[in-house]
């Protein structure tokens, strides 16, 4: 091949960027297993409301409205 040494030197910096990923991932997976703290659950479980009530609010509303104009009109 003509340009074999690039090649390989390609094929070796792929591989040492990939293990150094791999490593920084399990590295961030460690963190993600934290302990929740007193409380934390309720805030997420709050959070979560806040963010997806509105949301489905307006979805069943604007079924609800639909439903209304086809029988109704």
């Amino acid at each position: 091949m003509l340009f074999q040494k690039k090649v390989d030197r390609a094929f070796k910096k792929l591989h040492e960027e990939s293990d150094a990923a791999k490593r920084e991932r399990e590295g961030k997976s460690q963190e993600e297993r934290l302990p929740l703290e007193r409380g934390d659950f309720l805030a997420m479980v709050i959070s979560a409301f806040l963010v997806f009530l509105p949301a489905a609010v307006l979805v069943l509303g604007g079924i609800a409205l639909l439903g209304y104009f086809f029988l109704m009109h």
